[in-house]
């Protein structure tokens, strides 16, 4: 009935990257995965940014006068 943070944050996802975890059990190919799967994110939050500002810069040529 009531939502149980511990249950929720025990199940472990392959693709879940914590900030300041602890990398020292991970094989050469699983930090490379790591780098991969950072790489791709810094490359999604690149493209909606762009996307953002694009949206912006439209919306403030739209009003100025």
């Amino acid at each position: 009935m009531f939502h149980d943070d511990e249950a929720s944050t025990s199940t472990k996802d392959d693709n879940l990257i914590r900030p300041g975890e602890d990398l020292s059990g991970f094989s050469l190919d699983g930090l490379a995965e790591r780098r991969r799967l950072l790489e791709a994110e810094i490359r999604r939050i690149d493209e909606i940014t762009d996307k953002k500002k694009a949206g912006l810069d439209a919306a403030e040529a739209v009003f100025k006068i």
